[in-house]
């Protein structure tokens, strides 16, 4: 368990699908990324759902049981998982699926660059678990510093629909090991012959950059904006934070997907001329 002083409480509700019967381990295992048939009963299970051409779809947070399985929809469109699980749920699956529920849920935000652990920094409870009283819950601002530091594609501009779980990041959501699963075949065609053409990186605007003169007036930074190495387009800008005073966040941050050839670049330029400097995500 990690002994990192925290940032404080991520504090939020999720909408929550249950799955109810003794074929729910066997069909969320079809159904999405993890290996669940080697989950344990009361294990927690990060995993994605995917389309059939293993596009990101959801995040998916999962606690399997005697009786089946809870699915907390961590970021993604949860009627969309309703429906779309409910569309191959066949008799023969031993599945029923219960209608959408909202659960609270505690995460314990460890700084970057300590590893996020998140079997014992997270928990679902309807109340504060006791021993996080003492923690305070985190502002906008803060989280989105701590999921920026970590890399996580929380933002709608991350996880789109357009983008793979080997682009986002997100390869300990996978298993590259399990049989046949949704979008598995596209995963395994693009481990098999290196056909990732972008991934996700962390960049920081200097402070000192907003001042340097140059021959384009400075837009604001927000995400869709384009990036270039030697005047070639590089990659696109999906969040930013905005820097605060120099006592907390005094530089802007955010994510971006990098196009493959510049992927060992150091920094990009903006449109305006400003650089920006890139680094791998901590998680």
């Amino acid at each position: 368990m990690t002994t990192v002083a925290p940032m404080g409480l991520w504090d939020a509700e999720f909408p929550c699908l249950r799955l109810k019967g003794n074929g729910s381990r066997e069909f969320l295992h079809g159904q999405t990324t993890a290996d669940i048939k080697k989950a344990g009963e009361g294990a927690f299970v990060r995993s994605c759902w995917l389309t059939a051409t293993g596009r990101v779809q959801a995040l998916l947070e999962l606690r399997l049981d005697g009786e089946g399985a809870d699915v907390l929809v961590l970021c993604g469109n949860a009627e969309a998982v309703a429906a779309g699980f409910d569309r191959v749920i066949f008799p023969a699956d031993r599945v029923r699926l219960a209608p959408l529920a909202q659960q609270r849920r505690f995460q314990r935000l460890v700084p970057a660059p300590d590893p996020l652990d998140w079997s014992n920094n997270v928990i679902w409870a309807d109340a504060v678990p006791e021993q996080w009283s003492g923690l305070s819950s985190v502002d906008e601002a803060a989280f989105e510093h701590w999921r920026i530091s970590h890399g996580l594609p929380f933002s709608s501009h991350e996880l789109n629909g357009d983008t793979n779980p080997l682009e986002l990041g997100l390869s300990d959501w996978i298993s590259l090991e399990k049989g046949c699963y949704l979008g598995q075949e596209t995963l395994a065609k693009l481990t098999s012959r290196d056909g990732v053409k972008q991934q996700l990186r962390c960049w920081q605007l200097a402070a000192e950059s907003s001042t340097e003169s140059s021959t384009a007036p400075h837009t604001n930074l927000a995400p869709g904006q384009k990036l270039l190495h030697e005047g070639d387009r590089a990659g696109v800008i999906t969040s930013v934070l905005p820097g605060q005073d120099q006592d907390s966040l005094n530089n802007s941050i955010g994510l971006a997907l990098v196009r493959r050839q510049a992927l060992g670049c150091n920094s990009l330029q903006l449109e305006d001329g400003r650089q920006i400097t890139l680094h791998n995500p901590f998680g």
